[in-house]
């Protein structure tokens, strides 16, 4: 999750937010203007390469029920958008640093469209009668260090505490070292302790460093990740 640029006061950010990596913006905006949730701008997103299959796998979490995760694809970007809509305030701001009233289209698109090598997406949905519906989201992205890749994820308020965020951050752990990632890191706000705390349980924290509320971990898998 990145922090740079974000305001912890409650405003529309002007830059894209955690988890979208410098080399995935490609944002352009007529006349260098903003990006901004009344005008979204035009991405410019990673043509999907071909899709994992092999990711695809259920998991039972604590209460029993059975969440399917799978690799994230274009056509989940409106799946986004409702997820969004159902995260409250708090784990919303946890996760994108700002007071955002709707996720607009063009973060959408830019989340749901990767290439599965550099950039890659687990989701976690469950059944209901009208549909999959997306309960949480683990990513990585590419950072300018070679071989460490930076990390993001949310879980739906209603689906916290069953282990879904551990059962997401190692797929997304074990995809990206199956992909030649070596070192990981995350931008975590310092007040968000259940995901703080999940990094210290299910990974080797090999630095830390606390500045303006945010807090930048660096660290590894526990033991070798393998697909």
């Amino acid at each position: 999750m990145k922090a740079g640029g974000f305001s912890h006061a409650p405003v529309i950010p002007d830059t894209w937010p955690p988890g979208i990596s410098v080399a995935a913006q490609g944002v352009a905006r007529e006349g260098g203007e903003p990006l901004n949730e009344d005008q979204p701008g035009a991405a410019t997103v990673t043509t999907p390469g071909e899709y994992p299959k092999e990711l695809e796998r259920d998991a039972t979490l604590k209460e029993g029920t059975v969440a399917h995760l799978r690799p994230i694809r274009p056509d989940d970007a409106p799946r986004l958008v409702a997820l969004f809509d159902r995260l409250s305030r708090h784990t919303a701001y946890q996760r994108f640093f700002s007071v955002l009233k709707r996720l607009p289209p063009a973060y959408a698109k830019v989340f749901a469209n990767v290439d599965y090598q550099q950039r890659l997406a687990i989701v976690a949905e469950h059944d209901t009668p009208a549909g999959p519906e997306l309960i949480g989201v683990g990513r990585y992205e590419p950072t300018d260090t070679p071989g460490m890749v930076e990390v993001a994820f949310v879980v739906q308020d209603a689906w916290q505490g069953q282990g879904l965020g551990s059962i997401l951050l190692d797929a997304v752990l074990q995809a990206a070292v199956a992909r030649g990632a070596q070192q990981f890191r995350a931008f975590v706000l310092g007040d968000n302790y259940r995901m703080l705390g999940l990094l210290a349980r299910r990974t080797e924290i090999v630095g830390s460093k606390r500045e303006e509320g945010v807090v930048a971990v660096e660290f590894r898998p526990l033991t070798a990740a393998s697909p």
